[in-house]
């Protein structure tokens, strides 16, 4: 653990001067912030860069070059995986190995069909499979492997299919 720096002192008392306490408890001192932060920890003020040693969360670590050649379709998939007449088990079953072959395979972009919703061409809710997918990734034993979740453009299925990118491997 580690002490508070003095920048770190001062934050914490304006967050405890905007904290009311629950039934009846006594409110802490300003002063009286926690003594120690478990290491790797990152001050508030610097948590736009992650720590590191940390992953940050899938979709947050493409460049803007990426994101470009995605828009405009301008990337071929290395793999497609299409979940049309999947239920939700088999096609969390189904997501969990595909994803584990293409991280062993090197792939950097997975194409994921899940369909579009029943017309699609006005407002409706999303089929159970798309709602649930950002989720089963963000849960997933290789949500590590992830750098982001993109839409996929029109001539990869449009509001249809996602992109899924993949962190680089790094070599030992």
């Amino acid at each position: 653990m580690r002490r508070l720096t003095a920048d770190e002192e001062r934050l914490w008392a304006r967050v405890v001067e905007t904290v009311r306490p629950l039934g009846g408890a006594k409110a802490p001192e300003a002063g009286a912030g926690p003594a120690q932060v478990p290491p790797g920890s990152v001050p508030a003020p610097a948590l736009a860069k992650p720590a590191p040693g940390s992953r940050p969360n899938p979709g947050t670590t493409l460049d803007a070059s990426w994101d470009r050649r995605l828009a405009r379709g301008a990337v071929a998939p290395d793999a497609v995986l299409d979940l049309h007449g999947h239920n939700l088990a088999t096609a969390y079953d189904l997501l969990d190995r595909r994803l584990e072959q293409a991280i062993a395979a090197g792939a950097r972009l997975l194409l994921l069909v899940t369909g579009k919703p029943p017309g699609a061409e006005r407002p409706v809710r999303r089929g159970a499979i798309r709602a649930a997918v950002g989720d089963w990734l963000a849960a997933s034993r290789h949500a590590g492997a992830i750098a982001a979740v993109r839409g996929a453009h029109p001539r990869h299925g449009g509001s249809g299919a996602l992109y899924i990118v993949l962190r680089r491997q790094r070599r030992p």
